[in-house]
């Protein structure tokens, strides 16, 4: 499955810090559950990247 494939597959998304000092990103449904543990650096350039992909959906590009 690629970015552009469509699904019909849902799930919930939480985003906080750890008790650890990581950036936690955690995606779950009835299907999975995944914690993805992040350094405050790598977390503000995800951050980055998911408000540069937001900007360029707005104007109907898409990163190839």
């Amino acid at each position: 499955m690629g970015l552009n494939t469509q699904s019909d597959e849902g799930a919930d998304l939480t985003i906080g810090p750890t008790d650890q000092g990581m950036v936690r990103i955690y995606v779950f449904s009835d299907r999975i559950d995944v914690p993805l543990d992040f350094d405050p650096d790598d977390a503000e350039a995800i951050a980055e990247e998911l408000i540069a992909a937001a900007k360029a959906a707005r104007m109907g590009r898409t990163k190839r």
